[in-house]
């Protein structure tokens, strides 16, 4: 589309990306007992948004090895709890950065174009991987989502994390990835407070379909058992940056 700005044209480098994503599906199956639970919820076309629990830096690898779909995926320009040697992932896939603690104005005219070219975008509502359950979603996709009016796709990953704790052992853990029904879209109306509310409700809503895709011990704040929820909470904030926002 000649009316979208090279740094916003999708896909981004689709031969590389192409052999990035199989390189990843083999690693997982080689390294883990891969099993993926409802392909068949995958819309055969975009634009949709992607959604999924991060309880560990690896998890795009998970969702970009199941989704036959070229993905683009916003990322935060601080990745604190990813190990060094993992943080040029993101460049080598190109990603678009979100800076946090901002409007993100940037990401969201990226997500828009995107969109726009019936693409395909994933984005972590938590804002990162710091802990092992569920945390309420930041505004962001739900900004993302009001904005864009696309459908989204909720996607639960279980046993990343157990992954290189295993190999360790000598053994392979069970790598889970759950794929939802679409739902959505959604509006918002309103302004100021209003607005904030009716996001944080749409977070909410986004999270709780996660949730469904998981075993109950991971639903973190959204869990049934009151003692689960009050663990989850006290590790729900932003551990490294309180100013966080998208």
């Amino acid at each position: 589309m000649n009316d979208v700005p090279a740094e916003f044209r999708y896909p981004h480098r689709p031969t590389f990306r192409r052999f990035l994503r199989w390189l990843a599906r083999l690693t997982l199956k080689s390294l883990t007992h891969f099993e993926v639970i409802g392909e068949e919820n995958i819309p055969k076309s975009g634009p949709f948004l992607v959604v999924g629990n991060h309880f560990d830096f690896a998890d795009p690898v998970a969702v970009l090895a199941v989704l036959p779909q070229p993905l683009e995926f916003f990322a935060g320009t601080q990745r604190p709890a990813a190990p060094l040697i993992a943080k040029w992932i993101p460049e080598l896939w190109k990603v678009y950065l979100v800076e946090r603690g901002t409007s993100s104005r940037y990401a969201l005219k990226a997500a828009e174009y995107v969109m726009k070219q019936n693409g395909v975008l994933g984005i972590f509502p938590e804002g990162g991987a710091w802990a092992q359950v569920l945390r309420p979603a930041r505004p962001g996709t739900a900004y993302v989502a009001t904005r864009t009016g696309a459908p989204i796709l909720p996607i639960g990953l279980t046993g990343m994390p157990d992954i290189f704790p295993a190999l360790r052992r000598g053994e392979r853990t069970k790598l889970t990835v759950r794929i939802g029904r679409p739902f959505g879209p959604f509006k918002i109306t309103g302004r100021g407070r209003e607005r904030r509310e009716q996001l944080d409700e749409i977070g909410h809503e986004i999270m709780r379909h996660i949730a469904a895709l998981l075993p109950p011990e991971k639903h973190g704040i959204y869990a049934a058992d009151r003692k689960l929820r009050a663990e989850a909470e006290a590790v729900a904030a932003f551990p490294w940056d309180p100013t966080t926002e998208f």
